[in-house]
């Protein structure tokens, strides 16, 4: 059944299972490409061999899973409450907004439920657009992915935020969540989060949805933000809303009404939901099916 969830998480997000794999301490750079005008040639090629942002204003272009982001912003990888993690990967840089409100939301954590700060994982390449390994979302930088595991009260070595592994959080049938490792702090950070104005959705393992569901009480307003999807057993995923005024920034439609938690809920557990026939790869997204303007912050200085 493992094998067979990753599977459904491949569909969906682009591998996000693949978040826990190690990164390294000496990362080679890619090959130079052939012929880079190839038409044919797929994006994330170009967009994976980007180490810096464009030098233009602050815009996140197209939709979240087809896009680009101009003028982003790196989190530092080290703050007072956050610690980015997989460094090799260079992808902690995001929309300024998306930046800002890690900061703040960070900061916040020791009094929301108690931890010491936050291990930020993925949030998007210098210039987003498609990945060449990992999601197929976190493209116009107002995605990130935050670890189910707290920071620990000291700096992580180089090493350890290469290799060492988030929790996780989800029962070894995928019905549940695990009672030896899920807690109610879990809880207080999701609502926390959920309950923020600019945030969209929150992207959490069905489990964990179920679970939230059950353990939520009398106010289940935030519960519609947070919606399901498999791959989210080590983490959960925020996405903001567009920046308000943001031209060509396509945001998602609102979530559904009510609080998610039945029918809704439900079908991430239907056996043939959880146990899928594979189906076809999808061809990666080439620059042309890309907005016009990520071609423009692909040559940017």
């Amino acid at each position: 059944m493992m094998i067979r969830s990753i599977a459904v998480a491949v569909l969906l997000l682009g591998a996000p299972a693949l978040a826990q794999d190690k990164g390294s301490l000496n990362p080679r750079p890619l090959p130079p490409l052939a012929n880079p005008n190839d038409p044919a040639l797929a994006a994330k090629e170009l967009f994976g061999r980007q180490q810096a942002p464009a030098n233009l204003s602050a815009r996140s272009i197209g939709g979240y899973a087809r896009g680009c982001v101009a003028g982003a912003t790196a989190l530092p990888i080290d703050g007072e409450t956050w610690q980015v993690m997989r460094l090799s990967r260079n992808r902690n840089w995001g929309h300024p907004q998306l930046i800002a409100y890690l900061e703040r939301l960070s900061r916040r954590v020791p009094q929301v439920n108690g931890w010491p700060g936050l291990l930020v994982g993925d949030i998007a390449q210098p210039r987003g657009g498609p990945m060449i390994t990992g999601h197929a979302s976190h493209q116009i930088g107002l995605d990130a992915d935050i670890w189910l595991t707290p920071m620990p009260e000291r700096r992580l070595s180089r090493l350890e935020r290469e290799e060492m592994s988030a929790t996780n959080v989800v029962r070894a049938d995928w019905l549940d969540v695990d009672p030896r490792v899920w807690t109610p702090q879990h809880q207080a950070l999701l609502k926390a989060v959920a309950s923020e104005r600019s945030v969209a959705r929150v992207f959490v393992n069905p489990a964990i949805k179920k679970a939230l569901c059950r353990d939520a009480g009398a106010d289940r307003s935030w519960l519609t933000k947070i919606r399901p999807t498999y791959g989210h057993n080590y983490h959960f995923h925020i996405r903001l809303a567009c920046p308000s005024g943001a031209v060509g920034c396509s945001d998602q439609d609102p979530p559904p009404p009510g609080d998610g938690c039945g029918a809704d809920l439900a079908y991430w557990f239907k056996p043939e939901v959880m146990n899928p026939r594979p189906g076809p790869p999808r061809p990666p997204l080439t620059l042309a099916q890309l907005p016009a303007e990520c071609r423009s912050v692909l040559v940017a200085p």
